[in-house]
């Protein structure tokens, strides 16, 4: 039995370490602005640490306080929380994710919070690095850490959206 949860939690540790040299690989990304369209955006694809990312949680639902819960699970996670409130219009399905250029490794990160299901909505003229988390009806809880890794690993490394070009990759 002990050989089992052994061979278990290496298994696990050797997933983790396998998604996070994936997705953070940016080898042959052809990450840089040269043949890009004057006036488009450069995206920002960095992955962030949970406490570099900036969002706002507003409850699309009819359930009073989800918006304030859901803010508190990811600030127990370490996720700066900007502003908590009701969303403006109802949204029917699990979360949306909006953001713009400096917020699309943000939004790439967020999106397997819930488990790949969130929808995006990508605004090329917002400036700040904020993502806006819009919960919907279909929302029940957000992901383990597990769950994200696992999600972060099918999703893959974080893709520039349309009509915009991958910011340059800064040498170190």
């Amino acid at each position: 039995m002990r050989a089992l949860v052994v061979v278990g939690l290496l298994a696990v540790v050797a997933l983790v370490i396998v998604i996070v040299a994936v997705v953070r690989d940016t080898q042959g990304s052809g990450a840089n602005a040269r043949g890009c369209p004057e006036g488009w955006p450069l995206a920002d694809l960095s992955l962030r640490t949970y406490k570099d990312v900036k969002i706002n949680i507003l409850n699309g639902t009819n359930e009073p306080g989800l918006a304030s819960s859901v803010g508190d699970d990811f600030r127990n996670r370490k996720f700066q929380v900007k502003k908590e409130g009701n969303a403006p219009a109802h949204f029917d399905g699990v979360a949306l994710l909006r953001f713009g250029p400096k917020g699309v490794g943000s939004a790439h990160l967020l999106r397997a919070f819930f488990l790949n299901n969130a929808e995006r909505d990508y605004d090329p003229k917002r400036q700040d690095d904020t993502v806006d988390v819009v919960l919907g009806d279909s929302f029940q809880q957000l992901a383990t850490t597990t769950e994200v890794n696992q999600s972060l690993g099918d999703l893959g490394a974080p893709v520039a959206p349309e009509g915009s070009c991958p910011m340059p990759v800064q040498d170190k």
